[in-house]
């Protein structure tokens, strides 16, 4: 793996000269775009809206627009310069429980490795993390955009969990959400009873992307010339709520008589 960030993790007086890398890849299929009349790849260009002439790369400018039509330049230097310690520390400024952390406003998982010379700090850091069960919260700034983190044992790693700001959370107050409806108290222990039939310890192997598998084979096939064949399914419909405590004891009746690793 290649590290995206290289600086320090603190904590206190304590600090730990770190690299980070990416926890995650992106797992769907890469496509190009194409002219359909010859199937030549299309490519995009940065176009100057005044001269409608290409800019190379290297003459591009990030501009801030502070007034209609007046920008100020930044250049990677005046980003550094805004907040020098950020960009360069991810500083624990708290601990807490994990289950603290609400999973909305997890984003995106990362690993720290310890620069040689600073494994005893980081060791310790994680083994003290790992028998208070505790996570650490932290701020840092990675792509110039502070973000927060969560510091926590992975096995032998430590790793830094980005967070979603608060404020960057949207609440649900225009959607159509019921705080209530009319229901028996037989169809809510049925739909418990379903719920725990189709209880198990959550295991990620056990699951995959099926529909880029399904797609893939859709790719082959056309890749021999040789004609694509998709079932057709219906679409489906929606529960009367008429007949909703017969469909939740069919669904529970399914489920009890299939075996567990068949679900």
């Amino acid at each position: 793996m290649r590290s995206i960030w290289s600086g320090a993790l603190t904590f206190g007086l304590i600090t730990i000269p770190v690299k980070l890398y990416s926890a995650s890849e992106e797992r769907a299929l890469s496509f190009h775009l194409l002219d359909k009349h010859g199937n030549c790849p299309i490519s995009y260009l940065k176009v100057c809206r005044t001269t409608r002439k290409e800019v190379k790369m290297r003459d591009i400018v990030k501009g801030y627009e502070y007034r209609k039509g007046d920008y100020v330049i930044l250049t990677d230097e005046d980003f550094q310069k805004a907040a020098p310690k950020k960009t360069k520390t991810i500083d624990v400024q708290s601990f807490t429980d994990e289950a603290e952390v609400a999973s909305r406003f997890i984003e995106k998982p990362y690993f720290l490795e310890p620069d040689v010379g600073a494994e005893k700090a980081y060791v310790l850091l994680r083994e003290a993390l790992a028998r208070a069960k505790k996570v650490g919260i932290a701020s840092f700034v990675l792509h110039n955009k502070e973000h927060l983190g969560m510091i926590k044992p992975e096995g032998r790693a430590l790793m830094l969990i980005e967070l979603r700001f608060a404020d960057e959370l949207r609440e649900p107050t225009d959607l159509r959400i019921p705080s209530a409806a009319k229901h028996s108290t037989k169809e809510l222990d049925l739909t418990i009873a379903f719920i725990k039939q189709l209880e198990e310890h959550f295991d990620a192997s056990q699951y995959h992307d099926t529909y880029a598998e399904s797609l893939k084979k859709v790719i082959s096939e056309k890749a021999r010339g040789k004609p694509v064949h998709i079932e057709e399914e219906a679409a489906p419909v929606p529960t009367d709520m008429r007949d909703l405590m017969e469909a939740l004891r069919k669904s529970l009746e399914q489920e009890q008589r299939r075996p567990a690793r068949a679900r």
